[in-house]
This record gives C-alpha cells, structure tokens and sequence, in this order.
C-alpha cells in the first residue's frame, strides 16, 4: 500500500496544453476580431458618409487605448486570475462592437471601436492570455509554449477577415458587426481554462529567471525601469505596433487605389493571419534555442526588407499574395519573444503588468500607425509617405533590440537602491 500513493501522485499533471488552447481560442477571437476593421473603412465612408480620417481615427483610438489599458488588465489578472478579467473584457468588446453597428454616427463609432473595443482587447490578449501561458510553462519550453498559443490564435485571422466579409457583402455591415460581437462572447468562457495553473505544481519556481517573484510590484516596475535592455525593448516594441496598425488598417484601401481586384484586400490580411501562424511558431521556437533579442533584430530587418520591396515593385495581385505571406511570417512573432525575453530577465510573477508596460508603447505606435495612415491620405491623396516610414523603422527597431543585454538577475534591487 505504501508504494501505490507514490505511483500515482508521481503521474506528471501538466495543464500547459489546456492553458495553450484556451488562450489560442481567445486571442483568435479576439485578434481576429480587430483584423476585420480595415474592412469596413470603406462601407463606413460611403454608406454612412463619415469622414476617413474619423474612421481611422476611431480604430486607432482602440490601439491607443488598449495600451493605456493593458498594464491594468496585466496587473488585474496577475493578482485575481485571467478568468475574470477575460470574462470582462469579452462583454466590453462586444458592447463595443454593438454600439458601432447600431448607431451610424461618429460619437457612437469612436466610442464602441475606439474606447469599448480598446478596453475588451486589453483584457483578452497577450497582456492576459499568453502571460498565462507565459506562467504555467516552464521556462525551457516558455517560448515555444507562448509561440504555439500566438500560432493557434492566428487562426482568428484567417477565418474572421472572410467570414466578417461574407457577411457584410450578403446582410449588410450592422450583421456583420453583430455576428462578430456574438462570437466574442462565446470565447469568454475559455478564460476559465487559463487558471488551471492553481494547485498545479510549477517546477520553475526554484530556477534563477522567476527569482525575482519574491519583489514586490514596486521594486520591480523600479528595476525595470532601470533596466536598460527593458527601456530599448519598450522602445522597439513602438515600431512593431506602428507597422502592423498601419498595413491592417490601410492595406485594402491602399490595395483598391492601385485598381488591384476587389476582395483581393480581405485575402491579404487573410494569408497574413495564414502565414502568421507558421510565423509565430517559428519565432517560439527559435526563442527556445538563440537569444531572443537577436531572433528579434534579425525579424525587424526581414520585415523592412519586405515593405520596401513592395513599395517598389510593381502592384499586382502576386505581389501582394507574396508580400502578405512574408509578412505573416513575422507578424506577431515579436510577442512571444518579447514576452518570453521579459519573463527571462524578471520572472513571471509580475510579468503581465511588466509587458503591459511594454506593450503600452506598441500601442502608441499602433495609434499613431493607423491615424496618421488616414490623416496623410486626406491631405496628400496617398499613402506613400507612410509605406517608406514603416520601411525605415524596421531598421531602427533592429538597431534598438540587438544590443539588449539579457542576463538573469537572481534578484530585484531594491527601489532605494
């Protein structure tokens, strides 16, 4: 009888697989969600006769407030667990998302996409969800778990950029925002499976990266602004959400003024949630094995390489299939490495408020990515100025992550330090 109790409290319980799911399930509705937005610039313009700019103004101000939001929704779900905090967030997007459907006005566009939206997407993406993840892996497999979760929530993007579209071409662009907003909901429940990681055992406590758990908030956030790898990361980080703001809010109208086919716009942000899935995997996984400020540099200047080449090369539906394939490749691969590199120099016990801070500035960038898309094209008439901006700061964020120092510190100073 002595041995029996041993055999089985020896069988490993490891809810990483849950966790991995749960949080794929959810960043695909959510993520997926937001890609469509770019979508309905247009239907927006002409059917309800609102201004472009207005348009991307709304959509940016999500971005915008998302970041502002994020460290909160971080901080929220690292003290009372992602399940609530989810569970919110969820019914605040889909709010958001009614109220833009169901009033053709400007205060009710920015208040649903821009407030609403940015608040719900705060508490149901990486900030919540892959932070969980984040947690419950241990920090030989963290990111590639977290690569795996970001591949798995890409699947929102493939399927909700046509579904989203099917829908607003056959019953108009209020169902379609109404049947989007309905999807969200559903994922909510999801958020429970992201706390499976309580009474679990958590075999990376005793190792030197989640050391600094024992500081508290303060001596950490202290630190971390001390930090010089952190700041450049913070600064990076700017750049990746100027350029994907930019391309996902833009791309379909800059694709109709080229005379390029029509739809030709929803199948590129489609085949970049496609490739991104690859992409995200591929940068977990190439996390886990080289130092992920490298991995990082070296994807900054693939993805300026790309947007400058299709700056120049003649427009043509090849083209565009062939640049959103690259450019899925390394979309959202910077957050599990981003998040993953965090984790690594100060532990887990705080890393959503940590990368929430860090996201806030890619948010900012994201803002000024989709606003200033729309603001440059109503006073030149094209967005050409912002194609080569976005290829310019590629290289700047390469310079910024290459020479980021990644040691483990053991400890947290102390704030009076």
């Amino acid at each position: 009888m002595s041995t029996a109790k041993p055999a089985l409290t020896a069988r490993p319980r490891n809810p990483t697989l849950y966790v991995i799911i749960a949080a794929a399930l959810i960043l695909s509705a959510a993520m997926g969600i937001r890609q469509t937005f770019g979508l309905f610039i247009g239907p927006f313009s002409y059917d309800r006769g609102l201004p472009v700019t207005l348009i991307a103004f709304a959509i940016a101000l999500h971005n915008l407030v998302w970041g502002f939001a994020q460290p909160f929704a971080g901080a929220a779900a690292d003290r009372y667990g992602a399940a609530p905090v989810v569970a919110f967030g969820a019914a605040t997007f889909a709010a958001g998302l009614a109220l833009a459907a169901s009033t053709p006005s400007v205060v009710a566009l920015i208040v649903g996409l821009g407030l609403l939206v940015g608040i719900g997407v705060s508490c149901t993406t990486f900030g919540v969800v892959l932070t969980a993840v984040g947690r419950v892996a241990t920090p030989a497999q963290r990111s590639m778990a977290m690569g795996i979760a970001s591949a798995g929530g890409s699947l929102g993007q493939v399927l909700m950029v046509p579904f989203a579209q099917l829908i607003r071409e056959t019953s108009g662009v209020s169902t379609s925002l109404y049947a989007l907003a309905f999807l969200m909901l559903a994922a909510a429940p999801f958020g429970i499976l992201l706390d499976r990681r309580k009474g679990a055992t958590a075999p990376q406590a005793v190792t030197p990266s989640t050391a600094p758990a024992a500081s508290s908030l303060r001596e950490t956030l202290s630190y971390a602004v001390r930090h010089r790898g952190y700041r450049l990361l913070t600064l990076g980080f700017f750049t990746c959400g100027f350029q994907l703001a930019f391309i996902a809010t833009h791309l379909p109208g800059y694709l109709t003024l080229c005379h390029l086919p029509m739809g030709l716009g929803a199948t590129a942000l489609a085949l970049i949630g496609l490739f991104n899935m690859a992409g995200s995997w591929a940068c977990g996984w190439l996390g886990g094995r080289f130092r992920q400020q490298h991995v990082l540099g070296w994807l900054y200047l693939v993805r300026g390489a790309t947007i400058a080449a299709f700056i120049l090369l003649p427009k043509t539906t090849l083209s565009v299939v062939l640049f959103a394939a690259v450019m899925g490749l390394t979309w959202l691969g910077t957050v599990p490495l981003t998040s993953g590199l965090i984790a690594k120099v100060f532990g887990i016990r705080h890393l959503g408020t940590l990368f929430g801070v860090v996201f806030l500035s890619h948010q900012l960038g994201s803002f000024l990515g989709a606003w200033l898309g729309g603001y440059v094209f109503d006073v030149t008439g094209s967005y050409t100025p912002l194609w080569a901006a976005t290829a310019l700061a590629s290289l700047f964020a390469a310079l910024l992550h290459f020479p980021i120092d990644d040691t483990v510190h053991a400890s947290i100073e102390p704030a009076h330090a």
